[in-house]
């Protein structure tokens, strides 16, 4: 028998986020702890007339593929991952990590290495299938937040909405109200963010504010852009914990002139920074500035996908611009960072109060 909850889940999933139409090919890439909602997932696709393939995945894959591949893997053109998602309508990912920190020792050199050789199979992806990524809840999940799993599974579903009624109507008054949002931001030039440790000007004149509603990312809860490259000056501290496949990063400050990072440090996991910020030209400019709206994710948890909706915060990603946003950046990375300014921070638009200590001024 199915839980209740994964039928919901699944519903969400497959009828509001990727929207799957009969006979549509969908991509369904489940780790394996998250094995209770494949089910879910496959039965749901099918009853909306889809056509699932299930990949599914086991925790260490990524290691192994770090450890044990050879040089020539890593510059070899992903053929037959190029060729299958051509063929993809939509593609729904469940990752549920069941050791954060399994690739805490891994050569950072060699992930830089495999974010390049995937990148042009994530570009299709992105810009041309329906796709969600989503986090099941696991205890190395629950670990990392600081919970029981009991509590964890109840902020997880609950910040998806999945504990009311009509999880979709939730996501579409969040709908409504990052459209307001944006509605001012499109007028704005200057955007001047202000915290303790962070003082930065960056320009988002004539980038298009994507409304971020879940359909990208569940749960999500964000507006973002593509701020112009050149723009970005000033220096920011990222007080919330990063991680790139589970490899922490704490405490993170960058320093950008005309657009380019040209000082960074961390206090933990520099040695990743660095690598990412060396992986190619375009790592060390911006492709996403992002304001998180969802106040139903209030503390830290250690993952990207949650942290950077939180009601209060901004997050700046270097590497990969998305072209929805009118982002011209390149790059094998996109790694967001997150800055909370809900204890004395704000952010200007040309001069004027958009928001201060995390609550917006509409």
């Amino acid at each position: 028998m199915i839980h209740p909850i994964h039928e919901k889940y699944a519903k969400l999933l497959v009828n509001y986020c990727t929207s799957v139409e009969p006979g549509e090919h969908v991509s369904i890439n489940v780790e394996l702890p998250a094995a209770l909602l494949a089910r879910a997932l496959y039965r749901e696709v099918l009853q909306a007339g889809g056509i699932p393939i299930l990949r599914l995945g086991y925790p260490e894959v990524l290691q192994d593929v770090l450890e044990l591949a050879p040089e020539s893997y890593y510059d070899a053109e992903p053929v037959f991952d190029l060729n299958e998602i051509k063929q993809i309508d939509a593609w729904i990912r469940v990752a549920a990590p069941s050791n954060a920190r399994a690739l805490q020792n891994a050569d950072k050199s060699k992930l830089s290495k495999l974010q390049k050789k995937n990148r042009p199979v994530q570009n299709i992806r992105v810009r041309e299938t329906k796709w969600v990524g989503t986090l099941f809840p696991t205890e190395a999940g629950a670990q990392d937040a600081g919970m029981s799993l009991d509590d964890y599974e109840k902020f997880v579903y609950g910040a998806m909405f999945l504990f009311d009624d009509d999880p979709v109507a939730k996501w579409q008054e969040t709908q409504a109200f990052q459209a307001k949002l944006i509605e001012r931001l499109r007028q704005a030039d200057d955007v001047h963010i202000v915290t303790e440790g962070t003082d930065l000007h960056l320009s988002v004149k004539g980038r298009s504010w994507i409304n971020s509603d879940g359909h990208k990312n569940m749960p999500s809860g964000e507006v973002f852009t593509g701020p112009i490259e050149s723009s970005a000056n000033g220096y920011i501290t990222y007080q919330i914990p990063s991680a790139i496949r589970g490899v922490e990063v704490e405490n993170i400050f960058v320093r950008f002139e005309n657009g380019k990072a040209v000082e960074a440090k961390a206090e933990k996991g520099d040695d990743l920074l660095q690598s990412q910020l060396n992986t190619d030209e375009g790592a060390r400019f911006l492709g996403e500035l992002g304001i998180g709206t969802n106040y139903n994710i209030q503390i830290p948890t250690k993952s990207i996908l949650y942290d950077e909706k939180i009601g209060g915060t901004v997050h700046l990603a270097l590497g990969q611009s998305y072209q929805e946003s009118g982002g011209v950046n390149e790059s094998a990375i996109h790694w967001d960072m997150i800055c909370d300014l809900r204890q004395g921070g704000a952010i200007y638009l040309d001069g004027e109060l958009f928001q201060e200590n995390g609550q917006f001024k509409l």
